[in-house]
């Protein structure tokens, strides 16, 4: 048995699967979910992430984190990783942060993970990095405290719908079988969806992409941080406004690979819509900063001091991998401009690190 094989019969019984419910398979399957069996990053991975490039990614989210924990009075608080990974990322920001007075002492850490595989990497990546660490599959057990939230390539995976528009009017893409080849393939149900722009001409072809499951958890994690306190910072390559194309996406062994082939064995993706997620945050009350772009966010929180810092203490090859590792990240031609960062805060009088402009910026 195979997860295409399911997907297949799936289909077979009830008709064209919808995109969102292809990938929730793909992904988080209890068998054959990608996430669930095996460890898909780093070089012997498909793909690799900002903490696995560079040791300053995480180092400087944590410092974000214990800037915000100390501009809100400090006290009690649980750092929460959405999608932890290795813990890299994690264990890299309490490294950072474990000389700041009192900080790690009223700090409970709380890890957000579906995969075993990936929980067991993480407890041996984090085992003595803080003495509180707990782990959970769904955010339904936030603590009842102000919480600081990294979603860091977290809302890249979750799904989404695709809605094209035909001469006929908006119809759903989903996922069938072809008839001949008997492989899976994209196609369109014949029930369309109505939108309510009567005024707007979309041009034929144009696809639009919607997640509720995006919505639904954002709007969950801003009306605890709402009623607790805290902040929520995601970090995720995507755009602002209507993308009004196909971003779905799948990778493996670092190559893109065609979504539909070998279900369960490729990362599944797609760009996030960061206007609608800052739509969702102010609709619950709470304060948005940004996006801005990962470069300009990580050279505001000092990435420059930092690779100095460590630069004089790296040996020739050390100093060469962190400065390789840091121009990747900050690089507009790289990860710099593609990646965004939007800022959550349930403090509306609080601007977070990282989201000033300053006066060379705004006079660009």
């Amino acid at each position: 048995m195979t997860l295409e094989t399911i997907i297949k019969d799936r289909i077979r019984e009830q008709g064209p699967i919808s995109v969102s419910d292809y990938m929730q398979l793909c992904l988080s399957h209890p068998q054959f979910g990608y996430y669930i069996k095996q460890d898909p990053f780093g070089t012997r991975g498909d793909f690799i992430t900002a903490p696995e490039i560079c040791q300053i990614f995480g180092e400087l989210i944590g410092i974000w984190c214990a800037d915000l924990w100390i501009q809100s009075g400090g006290g009690p608080a649980s750092l929460v990783e959405l999608g932890p990974g290795r813990g890299t990322l994690m264990q890299d920001a309490l490294r950072a942060t474990r000389n700041i007075p009192e900080f790690h002492n009223h700090l409970t850490v709380q890890m957000i993970e579906t995969s075993p595989v990936l929980q067991t990497a993480q407890f041996y990546t984090l085992q003595n990095a803080h003495d509180r660490i707990e782990w959970e599959e769904t955010i339904d057990h936030l603590p009842e405290e102000p919480c600081l939230i990294i979603a860091n390539e977290f809302f890249d995976a979750l799904p989404i719908r695709q809605y094209v528009q035909t001469a006929e009017g908006m119809k759903e893409r989903c996922i069938g079988i072809d008839r001949e080849s008997n492989q899976l393939c994209f196609e369109l149900k014949q029930q369309g969806l109505s939108l309510a722009r009567s005024d707007s001409d979309i041009p034929v072809g144009t696809i639009i992409e919607s997640s509720q499951a995006s919505k639904e958890i954002l709007g969950r994690l801003c009306d605890h941080i709402a009623e607790f306190g805290g902040a929520i910072l995601t970090i995720d390559y995507g755009y602002l406004g209507q993308a009004h194309q196909d971003t779905l996406q799948a990778v493996k062994n670092h190559a893109f690979h065609h979504v539909l082939k070998d279900p369960g064995n490729a990362d599944l993706t797609a760009h996030v819509d960061f206007a609608t997620l800052r739509e969702v945050a102010e609709s619950h009350g709470c304060a948005v900063h940004g996006p801005v772009d990962q470069g300009a966010f990580l050279v505001r929180l000092g990435a420059e001091a930092r690779i100095g810092a460590l630069l004089q203490d790296a040996s020739e090859e050390e100093g060469a991998e962190l400065i390789e590792g840091a121009k990747r990240l900050i690089d507009p031609n790289q990860m710099g401009s593609l990646f965004k960062v939007l800022g959550i805060t349930a403090d509306h009088s609080l601007t977070p690190a990282g989201f000033h402009a300053d006066p060379l910026e705004r006079a660009e």
